[in-house]
């Protein structure tokens, strides 16, 4: 296991040295992406009002709260991440479209995201569920949110990450899976128990 830190841009040769298991952390530009933003870019077509190029997104609905001391007028009080499986309809093609190089959700993902992060060079990362407010501390800067008649979880919300996480790679831009290694060890533990019967 070891740890990387990564900085956006995210580079190619940075995310080659990573493997699951392995601790990441991020500085830079962080987006929050879920359920819509995936929905109006693939399916709606809709051009996205950021550009997620070599950037990171974060599956996650944060809690924001108004702030009158920085520029945004908001600040994260908490920004756990969401179920992550819920964009597999769309992810494929969310990275296809976007060039985003890192992803940080929750649970894993499916064989058309594991596809594409190894197609174009691009890592998922687990975040720790229950952390939401440790994982704040993490986020320096806010800039205002898009889509927000969606509402606040909803929103894309522009971030700026240091030293956030830690995070564990559970896919990576090898094709190897967690989630896979993980379910072939208990069907092979089910079919020993069902053999003993």
């Amino acid at each position: 296991m070891k740890t990387h830190i990564l900085n956006t841009p995210i580079r190619d040769e940075d995310l080659e040295k990573i493997e699951i298991g392995d601790i990441v952390y991020l500085n830079g530009a962080l987006i929050t992406a879920r359920d819509q933003a995936h929905h109006r870019l693939v399916k709606l077509g809709r051009k996205l009002p950021v550009d997620l190029n070599r950037k990171a997104i974060l599956h996650a609905g944060p809690i924001m709260v108004p702030a009158e001391d920085v520029k945004s007028g908001w600040k994260v009080a908490s920004i756990g991440p969401t179920t992550s499986m819920r964009m597999e309809l769309f992810e494929k093609e969310f990275i296809e479209e976007t060039g985003v190089k890192l992803i940080i959700g929750k649970g894993g993902m499916g064989e058309g995201t594991k596809a594409a992060l190894q197609k174009y060079k691009q890592v998922y990362v687990q975040a720790c569920p229950g952390c939401a407010v440790v994982l704040a501390a993490g986020i320096v800067g806010t800039k205002e949110p898009h889509w927000f008649e969606h509402g606040m979880p909803e929103a894309m919300w522009p971030l700026q990450a240091k030293h956030f996480g830690p995070f564990l790679v559970t896919m990576d831009s090898h094709g190897n899976s967690r989630y896979d290694k993980v379910r072939d060890y208990a069907q092979k533990v089910e079919k020993e128990i069902l053999a003993t019967k």
